[in-house]
């Protein structure tokens, strides 16, 4: 089961990996068609997302994936919104939010380090 569970957290933090890459040729491959406009940030955020899954499911704290998740998500957003002039309504309260988060996982994350 350990062997499975790993091949499956290395299979999705490597799809992850590649839809941060090269989003676009990731769609292609997998879906045959092209990402245009606002799509391919939404394709990183899911490759945020796919990275974050693999490391909570390796085996080992899934505190590290939720952190990893939040702290990416948080400066993906907020470069969407200061260097590509994308936002919406919820952009920034979505960036305070994983900010938020972060702060407290890690501070999880550093009282547990601690005990």
């Amino acid at each position: 089961m350990k062997k499975v569970l790993i091949f499956s957290a290395v299979a999705e933090a490597a799809t992850g990996i590649a839809l941060l890459i090269a989003p676009t040729l990731v769609w292609q491959l997998l879906l045959g068609e092209q990402l245009t406009g606002v799509a391919i940030p939404v394709a990183r955020v899911a490759g945020i997302a796919l990275v974050a899954l693999g490391i909570a499911c390796w085996p080992g704290p899934p505190l590290a994936g939720m952190l990893i998740y939040s702290v990416w998500a948080t400066l993906y957003l907020a470069y969407l919104g200061f260097a590509a002039g994308l936002a919406g309504v919820l952009l920034w309260p979505a960036v305070v939010l994983h900010l938020l988060l972060s702060i407290l996982l890690g501070r999880v994350w550093l009282l547990a380090a601690n005990e």
